[in-house]
């Protein structure tokens, strides 16, 4: 969640790949709250993962503590599991990714926010695939 973009995503239903939704364009917390309950019901939503912006010697700052709030607001209002994830990097990897198609500057700049949200989402779903194909007692 930026201070002026939430890049959105959602998995299929098994819950294997992640799809990017349109980028929600803040305006204020209330219409904010409002957009994201209208995702959260029209998708069926039970889980939501929120990126967490680690520095990169992987140490919290400002913008990590913002979220976690952010994500204890969600928790409370929407009553769903909300897991923090790792979100370092994915901007730039999105924008890497996006530079490796054509299309112009403009359209790139407006998807960035989705794509790192898939990327999140896909990071957090695989991790959780890996972790449930590995048996008891074999986790590192």
């Amino acid at each position: 969640m930026g201070a002026r973009r939430i890049g959105l995503a959602i998995s299929d239903p098994l819950g294997i790949t992640a799809q990017g939704l349109a980028t929600l364009h803040r305006q204020n917390k209330r219409l904010d709250f409002e957009q994201l309950e209208k995702i959260i019901r029209e998708h069926e939503v039970t889980q939501i993962v929120v990126g967490l912006p680690l520095r990169m010697s992987g140490i919290e700052g400002i913008q990590a503590e913002k979220m976690q709030l952010f994500a204890e607001e969600l928790r409370k209002r929407f009553q769903l599991p909300v897991h923090l994830w790792d979100e370092r990097l994915t901007s730039a990897q999105a924008n890497r990714l996006l530079r490796e198609t054509e299309m112009s500057i403009k359209r790139r700049g407006q998807v960035v926010d989705q794509m790192a949200a898939v990327l999140i989402l896909q990071s957090f779903m695989d991790s959780r695939s890996s972790e449930a194909d590995q048996g008891p007692g074999e986790r590192p």
